[in-house]
């Protein structure tokens, strides 16, 4: 994808932000069970799609990275992706 067409989907994104290499997102939750909820629930996702975000956790704050690396950057795969994983936050 272009910058300008992932700026445009970040825009309808929750706290997302990067350009062609990555997206990221980072929540902070409760406390650490829930960021293991939230990382269970986005592994359940992520196996459905075949397609994997990379996960960071820190105690209650879970970064979210998303980038289709076979195709060198950002595909409408990440933005599906990254919609999805807003929806488990937002549910959090």
């Amino acid at each position: 994808m272009r910058d300008d067409e992932i700026q445009a989907a970040l825009g309808g994104l929750d706290g997302w932000s990067g350009g062609p290499d990555g997206i990221t997102r980072t929540a902070e939750l409760a406390g650490f069970p829930m960021a293991i909820e939230v990382v269970d629930q986005v592994a359940v996702i992520a196996e459905e799609l075949d397609h994997h975000p990379d996960i960071d956790i820190r105690y209650n704050k879970v970064s979210f990275t998303c980038a289709t690396h076979s195709e060198g950057g950002v595909t409408d795969k990440d933005i599906d992706l990254a919609r999805r994983i807003d929806a488990v936050i937002s549910e959090a």
